[in-house]
C-alpha cells in the first residue's frame, strides 16, 4: 500500500487540503481519520465540509457520536472515541453505503465494522503548528483518489 505525505505548515494548509480532497469524493466514500488530541482531525473535517460547499459549522460529534450535514453530498461526520469499551453496533453501514462520505475519527476503535476499503488519514504534529499528514488508501477506489489529489499541482508534498 503505497502513502503519499502532505507537509501542513499551519492549520488553513490541512483545511484547504481537505477542500480538495472534497472535489474527488463520491457517495459512500469513507475517510478514516487517526491523530493524537489536537493534530488537526475536525480541522480536516471542517475544510471537507466547506469543499461540500457545507456552510453550517462543523464541530467534532464528541457527545452526539454522529452529525450529519447537507451539502453537494451529504457528510456523516463520526467521532467514535467514547465507544472504545462498546460492543455496540450504531447501524454504521447505513452511513457507509448511504448516499454520502463518511469521515470517522479514532477510527480503529471500530475497526471490525470498517468498509475494507477506505482512505486511511493520520496527521501528526510537527514542529510548531506543522503536521506531517498521510493518505493511506485501502483498495482501488482510493489509490485513484490519492493520484489525482497528490497530481494536483496546488498540492504540494
Amino acid at each position: 500500500m503505497k502513502t503519499y505525505e502532505y507537509v501542513s505548515h499551519h492549520p488553513e494548509d490541512t483545511f484547504a487540503l481537505a477542500m480538495k480532497l472534497a472535489r474527488y469524493v463520491q457517495p459512500q466514500d469513507v475517510i478514516t481519520l487517526e491523530g493524537d488530541l489536537g493534530a488537526g482531525k475536525t480541522t480536516f473535517t471542517k475544510g471537507l465540509a466547506k469543499g461540500l460547499g457545507i456552510n453550517r459549522n462543523v464541530s467534532s460529534p464528541t457527545f452526539n457520536i454522529i452529525k450529519q450535514y447537507e451539502g453537494r453530498l451529504p457528510l456523516y461526520h463520526m467521532d467514535v472515541y467514547r465507544l472504545a469499551e462498546s460492543e455496540e453496533d450504531l447501524g454504521f453501514d447505513e452511513y457507509f453505503f448511504g448516499d454520502g462520505v463518511t469521515v470517522v475519527e479514532w477510527a480503529h476503535v471500530i475497526e471490525p465494522y470498517l468498509p475494507t476499503e477506505r482512505l486511511h488519514i493520520t496527521i501528526h504534529h510537527a514542529d510548531g503548528e506543522s503536521r506531517i499528514i498521510h493518505f493511506s488508501p485501502i483498495g482501488q477506489r482510493y489509490e485513484q483518489l490519492c493520484k489525482e489529489i497528490f497530481s494536483d499541482e496546488s498540492v504540494s508534498h
